[in-house]
């Protein structure tokens, strides 16, 4: 048996990081995953919308390194839960549990979403894309 799903797309919300009673970290997340093909009704969501839960050292660097609005990735399995809400109904809910998330694209240096606005935008003055070595993740700021 096989349970796994690799989804790329955009965080719609900040995570939320937690600390369970035990001393866990969890941090829970949305993103959104573009649909391959544009629905006909105009009414109808272009997206795929996936709540998205990670644990411990994940959980950190989600929380650390990721806000709305970042392209991610995110390698995990699918994991159902049901409860009983406040009006004694029962539901269920289904996320995934995430094993590895890792950034995609870079952080906006002026503060605004990474999709905000267009990739003109995103681009240095020049008009040139910087090289890869002016960017180092692991430089102490």
């Amino acid at each position: 048996m096989l349970n796994r799903i690799n989804l790329i797309g955009r965080l719609v919300r900040d995570p939320e990081l937690r600390t369970t009673n035990t001393g866990k970290n969890v941090v829970e997340f949305s993103i959104a995953v573009q649909k391959r093909l544009k629905p006909r009704d105009p009414n109808e969501p272009d997206a795929d919308f996936f709540r998205v839960k990670a644990w411990n050292q994940t959980a950190e660097y989600v929380s650390n390194y990721l806000t709305k609005g970042r392209l991610v990735v995110v390698d995990g399995r699918m994991e159902s839960r049901k409860f009983v809400d406040n009006n004694g109904a029962n539901r269920e809910v289904w996320e995934v549990v995430a094993d590895n998330v890792s950034g995609l694209d870079r952080p906006r240096e002026d503060g605004a979403p990474a999709g905000a606005g267009s990739p003109a935008a995103a681009r240095p003055a020049g008009g040139a894309a910087p090289s890869a070595d002016e960017y180092d993740p692991f430089a102490d700021e």
